[in-house]
């Protein structure tokens, strides 16, 4: 029935609608021409799908689909899901490193451990896959929100392409994460490892860097 529909959310789902394999990036004016909409209109419904990780816009105001849409392609296809080539990565990289390997993505404020492998040790910083965790706190939290936002204060990870944290969610973790990003170019979520703060220190966390910055070249390689 008509007054069962929900006219914000309708136009929510038009703007949506607008991107394709051909536009995967589009200008204010472009969604105003193609829906019809006016530009206020669309600013505001913009801002709620980006707040919930649906649309993400660069610092040049183009518009583009966000991590949430990505994440919900991968629940109805599996066949087309990141988990085959990033699962292995995980693996390999908590054997090498003996510690929590992670792969984030963003949703909204939030951030989801999409995939996990928690290290085999008996101290270790475990999570289970699925969790949602603050944006702003953590490394992986600040990869994610410098590489969708490009605020000015994440320019110096923008630049270094990793993200350190001590003790900043919870007293007794530190963490490490990079960005992943597409053989395109297109930012997929971070890759992190994390464990007892006391394993942390400077020069270990500057080998795990490393470590994940090779093993993000390599899935990059291998993603579409």
């Amino acid at each position: 029935m008509a007054n069962d529909r929900v006219e914000a959310v309708e136009r929510a789902l038009t703007l949506l609608d607008c991107f394709s394999e051909q536009r995967r990036s589009l200008t204010l004016a472009e969604l105003a021409e193609q829906t019809g909409f006016y530009k206020s209109t669309i600013l505001r419904l913009m801002k709620s799908l980006e707040m919930f990780g649906y649309i993400q816009r660069d610092s040049k105001g183009l518009f583009s689909l966000g991590s949430a849409i990505r994440r919900l392609s991968h629940a109805c296809d599996a066949e087309n899901s990141l988990e085959p080539l990033i699962r292995p990565v995980l693996v390999a990289l908590r054997d090498a490193s003996n510690e929590s390997a992670s792969f984030y993505v963003r949703a909204g404020a939030q951030r989801i451990c999409l995939y996990r492998e928690n290290a085999q040790r008996e101290m270790r910083h475990h999570l289970d896959e699925g969790i949602r965790l603050p944006l702003g706190q953590g490394a992986a939290g600040r990869i994610l929100r410098a590489y969708s936002e490009e605020l000015a204060e994440d320019e110096v990870i923008r630049q270094q392409g990793w993200a350190r944290s001590q003790g900043e969610r919870s007293a007794e973790v530190g963490a490490v994460a990079v960005p992943l990003f597409s053989r395109s170019g297109q930012f997929l979520g971070t890759l992190a490892l994390s464990g007892l703060i006391t394993r942390f220190g400077e020069e270990q966390c500057q080998q795990w860097i490393t470590l994940l910055r090779q093993e993000a070249r390599k899935l990059a390689s291998q993603i579409v």
